[in-house]
């Protein structure tokens, strides 16, 4: 199985520097250009299905890249880390608290083990369900996050020491 992964566009939490997790955010005016922009940028990309968070920024984005020209799955275990009370909050109080939520959850939210276990479910049945396929993924960190644990091996905790660099898109074969 081949998959590809794209971050969804830029969002008016991006924007402002603000923590959406399970907050659902719009994409801003950039981020509706960025969303339009991908169906040049990943037109040379063989892509069977999408699946994406059910958040508006990942359907958003989903619809503005490829209206209803491939099959979407949305899905709620694609989300963003639920924050919980710093949901929405300055990324400055929720990225150093990160490295303290692998196990225990934030404050009325999710640890990253939690938000592990649903992203490997959803990939797992992914797999199961549409192994011949080659499906874009489109969503968030945490989205990303559980598809490299799984498919690579990488452990959270290296994940969260890699300051995210944006990119078009990374590929996985699994």
């Amino acid at each position: 199985m081949k998959i590809y992964f794209a971050s969804h566009g830029t969002t008016y939490d991006n924007e402002a520097k603000l923590a959406s997790g399970w907050k659902d955010d719009e994409l801003s005016p950039l981020g509706r250009q960025q969303a339009a922009e991908y169906k040049d940028l990943l037109k040379d990309l063989q892509i069977d299905l999408i699946a994406c968070s059910d958040q508006v920024r990942a359907t958003e984005t989903v619809r503005l890249a490829f209206g209803e020209s491939l099959p979407v799955i949305a899905d709620a275990r694609l989300r963003e880390l639920n924050y919980g009370d710093l949901n929405g909050a300055p990324k400055s109080d929720v990225d150093p608290a990160k490295i303290n939520h692998i196990t225990e959850p934030f404050p009325g939210g999710e640890s990253y083990n939690d938000a592990l276990a649903r992203t490997h479910e959803f990939y797992n049945e992914l797999k199961e369900n549409h192994g011949d396929k080659n499906v874009l993924v489109v969503g968030s960190r945490a989205t990303q996050h559980g598809l490299q644990t799984l498919v690579e091996g990488t452990t959270i905790e290296e994940l969260l020491q890699i300051p995210f660099k944006w990119q078009p898109y990374w590929e996985y074969d699994w």
